[in-house]
């Protein structure tokens, strides 16, 4: 044990040392919340029974396509994720670690529904196929596309694709 003033400065020292710890760690969990707290997108889709909004969060890293929904046990109504690839060619999605049922909206760079992947099962890691080349992909609680009447051929309006 150290005594004295060499003792206060280890002291001091590991004191510092955990203070430092906490203030990084807080540092990256804030940079963590804030990215998850990233502001919505407003996405609109033009069907036969008018235009319907979604607000979505932009999934358009590797990291972030990967990720997606993971982990979630809820989605609210008006919400889902556009991921972006930024390249057209067959997408293909899975479920794993995804708890929420999910449709899933296959999108050409110029806006259009291509496919749709209808309730898609929890937790599953069963190839979810674009059947064709898309640019991106919409997913939304499972029953969305029906309840707003989406089918192939209908519009997609967002920043991301083309017009």
């Amino acid at each position: 044990m150290f005594g004295g003033r060499m003792g206060r400065r280890l002291s001091l020292s590991v004191n510092f040392l955990v203070l430092l710890a906490g203030l990084v760690a807080s540092a990256f969990l804030f940079a963590e919340g804030a990215r998850a707290e990233a502001p919505l997108q407003r996405l609109e889709f033009v069907t036969q029974t008018g235009a319907h909004e979604f607000r979505v969060e932009l999934a358009d890293t590797p990291g972030e396509r990967a990720k997606g929904l993971m982990y979630r046990k809820h989605l609210p109504e008006d919400q889902g994720m556009l991921f972006v690839f930024y390249e057209d060619g067959p997408i293909m999605m899975w479920m794993k670690n995804t708890h929420i049922p999910l449709d899933m909206i296959f999108v050409s760079r110029h806006g259009m529904v291509t496919s749709i992947a209808a309730n898609a099962a929890p937790m599953s890691e069963a190839t979810i196929s674009s059947d064709g080349p898309a640019y991106a992909v919409i997913e939304l609680n499972a029953g969305a596309a029906a309840r707003i009447g989406l089918k192939p051929g209908d519009e997609v309006r967002h920043p991301a694709f083309k017009r």
